[in-house]
């Protein structure tokens, strides 16, 4: 648990100055969360001089589409320090970003060996209600997922995974290309329901601060992240 502490303390270093290189301007406050097979790194006021402006101008999406361009670089180095420093070799990455709020979730996953199963066995509060909403909001937005799983890293990080959530359409549109699109539509539809959502609150018994999802089409896997505050 020590050698993780100190790989959170140093990984989260690490990723700040990345991106302040990459951006002009790093997180004012960087977070890194260690529970294998998972780690996250959940960040604050991430927001460049230029990229204030941008959206002052509403240009939502041309933020989105050059942050997405530096991911692909970001993505091969955090993985590789992530592998230096905590000896996590990372098989997936996922992120998001909570631009209303400056704010920026990374998700990274080992391999599966059985330690995710077992997490996902865990109970928490909330935690059968929480996996019966997040079915009927996929519902919603595309089909209810194959499966589900959900587990808390720590008090204030909730990581839920689906699998088999695609339909036909949508590999379609995959498979023409349109990867880029269909993605920033189902993040615009599936945020609209996490957000504007009063039952996880009661469900978790906690603040719900912010939440953040990404998908792997080549996977077939999505994954969403709460940022909670629990309450007294």
């Amino acid at each position: 648990m020590e050698l993780d502490r100190k790989a959170e303390i140093e990984l989260a270093s690490h990723a700040g100055r990345v991106l302040r290189e990459s951006l002009g301007k790093g997180p004012q406050f960087i977070h890194v969360s260690i529970r294998r097979p998972f780690v996250v790194f959940y960040m604050r006021g991430l927001l460049s001089p230029t990229e204030k402006i941008l959206l002052e101008q509403d240009q939502v999406f041309s933020v989105q589409h050059t942050r997405d361009l530096l991911m692909k670089t970001l993505i091969p180095e955090l993985k590789a320090y992530t592998s230096l420093i905590a000896g996590m070799n990372l098989q997936e990455f996922y992120y998001d970003w909570g631009l209303h709020n400056q704010s920026a979730v990374f998700v990274g996953i080992e391999s599966d060996d059985g330690r995710y199963e077992s997490l996902s066995g865990e109970t928490f509060t909330g935690k059968q209600a929480l996996e019966q909403e997040i079915a009927h909001i996929s519902q919603l937005v595309q089909k209810a997922p194959e499966g589900i799983y959900s587990c808390m890293l720590n008090e204030r990080t909730l990581l839920v995974v689906r699998n088999g959530i695609l339909i036909s359409i949508e590999k379609e549109l995959i498979r023409l290309g349109y990867e880029g699109n269909l993605k920033i539509a189902k993040r615009n539809l599936e945020k609209q329901h996490l957000h504007n959502n009063g039952h996880f609150e009661s469900m978790l018994k906690a603040r719900v601060i912010d939440a953040y999802a990404d998908w792997d089409f080549q996977l077939d896997k999505s994954v969403i992240v709460f940022i909670l505050n629990p309450k007294p």
